[in-house]
Order: C-alpha cells, then structure tokens, then sequence
C-alpha cells in the first residue's frame, strides 16, 4: 500500500498494512481463493463492496458456482421488496421507453406555446422540474442497484460499460433518456456479446442526443458520435485509424437520430425509393432522406451495404477489429486488476475476446482466472463510488435505505455521482486520479457520516427525526468480524482506542485498508 494513502487517512496518522493480498492457486476452471482473507477480497472486487448478505450467499451457493452464477445471471435477479418499490415509484418507471422524453418534449412545447408570461413561465419551470427529476432518479435507482442488486457482477459490470459509454445527466435533453439507456442499452449486454451491446448503444437516442448525431446529416456532417465511437468506445486513441475514417463514419451515421414527437405522428414525407427505409423506434429514428448514401470506405475497406444496414456493417467492422479487442481488453484490466495491468495479461483478454467474437463474459473468465488478478486482490484503490457505495453496505447489509439522498450527496462530494461527469471519457479508473489530499479528507468525513449519523438513510422525511441509535452496531457484524483479523496493527490500535461506537465505525470506515479491494 503506498505510503502516501497511510498518511492521509485515518485522522491524518493511522497507518497499518493494507489487506492480506495472499491468494491460493487456483485452476483456470474455478479461478476461487482458498485462503480466508482472500475470499473476502476476491468477493468485494468482484461486488460493490462486503455485506453480510453478498458473503453469505457466496457461502451457501459455492463461490464457484456464484461465481457462474454472476457470469450468466440471465434473467436479472429482482431487487428487495423494500427497494424495488421506491424503483416502481418513480417517473421512469411509470414510463418506460422513450415515452417519458416524448412526453416531456410535449410539454416544452406547449409551454413555449402559451402566450401568457406567467402561465408560460410557470410551465417551463414545470417542465424543467420534471426534467431534473428523471435525471435524478435514474441517478438514485443506479445506487439502489449498486446496494442491493443480487447479480453483483452484473451491477459491477453495467457501471463499468455505463462508464465505458458515457452519456450524462448534465446535457439536459438526455436525462429523460438515462434510464432507459441503462435498461435497454446496458444491462441486458453487460456480459454479453460486444457486438449486441455496442449496436444497442450507439443507436440508443441517449447517446444519439448526447454526440449530437440527431444533428448529422448528409450535407451537415456532425462527427462528434464518429469521433468518440473510434476513439473511445472501440478501437481506441492509438487504434489505427484516421480522421478520413471518421470522417466516413460520421457520413455512415447520416440520418440517424432522435423523433421526440408523439408516437402517432406521421411520417416525414419521402420519395417513394426512400419511404421503405424509414424506421421510428420509440425515440429512434433512422431518417433515409438525412443519410449520405454515397459509397464510403472504413479502415481501408469499402462498406458494402446501404442505409441503416450500413451502420450494422460499419460496427461489426469497428466489433471484431483486433484493436478494439485489445482496447476494451486493457480497459477491463485496468478496472479489474491494476492501473498498468501486463501486456502479457491484456494480450490473452484480447485473444479470447477475437477467439469468442467478444464474448465478454469469457474475457471476464480469462482476467479472473489470471495469476495477475489473483496477486491484485486487496490491492486496486476504491474509486469514490466503490468507497462511499461500499461503506454503507458493510455498515448496514441488506438493509434497504430509505432516503438516498445523502449517499448520493456524499459521491457528488466526492466527485463521482452517477453519470455526473461532464465529458464523454467517463470517470478515470486510476488511483493517481483520486488519491489526493482532499479525496482522503472528504472520504473520512464520509466514514464519519456512515458511522456516526447514518440513520439519515432511514427516515422517509429530511427533517424528520433520527432513530436511535443513529449509528450502525458495525463491531457485532459478521463480515466485520471476519475483516479485523485482516487489518494493520496500526488500525487495530486506533480502534482499540476509539472512545464510542461511533469512532469505532468511523475509524474503520477511513481505515487504509477500506481504500482498497
């Protein structure tokens, strides 16, 4: 552990060693730790953090067969009663789909409609709340997720590739569309087929409205989803390819876009050769009439096919080449394994990703059953998310909080709220991002929250009053108790001394060895 995270955490002096890193070989088939220790790491990196409930399933199941289980969780398992109904409350639920951006953009229009002031100017502010709302429950509904979803992996796996293709809750027009982006786009492939996930994204009207495509037509060339689907999303920044392919891919995404008009409006009026060609998917559109339909060549090949059937071409060509293998290879690795992962272990990802035509979930079996990662456990920083998501289920297990709020509050402190970043490069992955001086001081004020005040996650009103205690009895929790003997003499000290339970929680919680997985 580097020295540099000892100084800074616990009260600015509590050093310790970091978690027991010893792992025991394992066959490639069932890459599962034997060692105690090990256990516990191998399952927090491969969940968003130790729970009693996350453990005790690992148990009673087997971690090889959980782990199987986690690779192939088809169908997705349901969420707790508890949690599930604040889901079903929501606006994006009530309306899935493109419905509820439909619905909203009627609404902007009618406001700007109105030719009273006050009557116009209370609409907008009616339309901006709703607005903000979806943005922020799909905001909310992602930590719920991340706290209680029983397919672990999958929820680790959805965040990595909602990060991997990011589209965010601060360009306006795409809040209404975050939720389904995630349910239709992400979840479903998350451990699928590259190929199906990459098609489902790049034609989802999320990420259509937030490169801007809707704005690219034959004539009025918008490279903004091209450039960012080469160099970001599949074969990478030193992938190969140049500004003339994106430039012709940019020509291969002409016409489609995004229709926030009612479902039954008509169709654009189109030459009879082009109007078989229209499609309108929900908020999808592929417009015939907006698409450059002269012939184009991609990384030094000509595209064969016509219209929408192009694009599918196009990315299956970008899918299968050998640089994306090893770009989303490496990618993972880093996620996974270590800031500088091996060349060695990202060139056998990259084999099994082309050996499977991008079947994820094998790629994942290769990294998990890697020597490479078997070393890293307890070893990889916990990014903001991973560390505020995971101390309020270490503090509390499966019980389901009520107000999500204050977590949410405190990964906008620490800089990482769900699909709040500003760029389309997603949030870094590396510790030298994160380990600054301020993340560590902003995290054991976090610790401290969890520990000492936590119950704010359980009143259903802001002022209400607290339960009592309003700290979580952490030192009686199995998993805790399963932890400790793992933990640095240094820590162990420091929480010897510790004056009440709520130090004893915060201390823990702000431990060097919670600042890893």
């Amino acid at each position: 552990m580097p020295s540099s995270i000892r100084r800074r955490t616990l009260l600015l002096g509590l050093g310790g060693a970091g978690l027991l890193a010893g792992c025991a070989t394992v066959a490639p088939s069932v890459p599962v730790p034997a060692a105690p220790a090990a256990r516990l790491a191998w399952i927090d990196r491969l969940s968003w953090g130790l729970n009693d409930a996350t453990v005790a399933q690992v148990e009673r199941v087997g971690a090889a067969r959980w782990l199987d289980q986690q690779l192939r969780p088809v169908p997705p398992a349901p969420l707790p009663a508890a949690a599930q109904q604040q889901v079903d409350a929501m606006s994006i639920t009530a309306e899935p789909g493109g419905a509820l951006a439909i619905r909203l953009e009627a609404d902007r229009r009618a406001a700007d409609a109105l030719t009273d002031p006050d009557a116009r100017q209370a609409a907008r502010q009616a339309y901006q709340k709703a607005m903000n709302q979806a943005g922020r429950e799909a905001q909310q509904r992602f930590l719920l997720r991340a706290l209680y979803g029983p397919d672990s992996l999958r929820e680790v796996m959805s965040a990595f590739w909602a990060n991997h293709f990011y589209v965010s809750v601060r360009k306006g027009p795409v809040r209404p569309l975050l939720a389904d982006f995630e349910d239709r786009a992400i979840r479903p492939h998350a451990l699928g087929r590259f190929r199906d996930l990459l098609g489902a994204v790049e034609l989802h009207p999320a990420m259509l409205m937030y490169l801007d495509n809707q704005q690219n037509a034959a004539g009025r060339i918008n490279e903004n989803l091209a450039r960012e689907l080469m160099e970001l999303h599949t074969l990478g920044v030193d992938g190969g390819y140049t500004q003339a392919d994106v430039q012709e891919m940019a020509r291969v995404l002409t016409g489609v876009g995004v229709d926030l008009r009612a479902a039954d409006a008509p169709p654009p009026r189109l030459p009879p050769a082009l109007a078989g060609q229209w499609l309108r998917r929900g908020a999808f559109e592929f417009n015939p009439a907006r698409h450059d339909r002269n012939p184009k060549t991609l990384l030094g090949q000509p595209l064969q096919a016509a219209g929408l059937a192009e694009v599918d071409e196009a990315l299956d060509r970008l899918a299968r080449a050998p640089a994306t293998a090893r770009h989303i290879s490496r990618k993972l690795a880093v996620c996974f394994v270590a800031d500088d992962p091996s060349p060695a272990l990202v060139e056998r990802m990259a084999q099994t990703f082309q050996r499977t035509d991008g079947d994820i979930a094998a790629v994942m079996r290769t990294l998990l059953a890697s020597p490479e990662f078997a070393a890293s456990l307890g070893r990889k920083f916990r990014d903001p998310l991973q560390y505020a998501v995971g101390a309020v289920r270490l503090a509390y297990g499966d019980r389901v909080v009520v107000d999500t709020g204050p977590l949410l509050g405190w990964v906008n402190r620490l800089g990482q709220a769900p699909y709040a970043h500003e760029t389309p490069d997603g949030y870094p992955l590396r510790q030298q991002d994160w380990a600054s001086a301020g993340q560590m001081a902003a995290r054991f004020d976090v610790a401290r929250a969890v520990g000492a005040n936590g119950a704010v996650l359980f009143r259903s009103e802001p002022r209400a009053p607290l339960e009592k205690p309003p700290f979580p009895a952490m030192a009686q929790s199995p998993v805790v108790r399963e932890i400790e003997p793992t933990l640095g003499e240094a820590t162990r000290q420091a929480l010897a001394r510790a004056a009440s339970p709520q130090d004893w929680n915060t201390y823990l919680l702000a431990s060097p060895e919670r600042m890893y997985r």
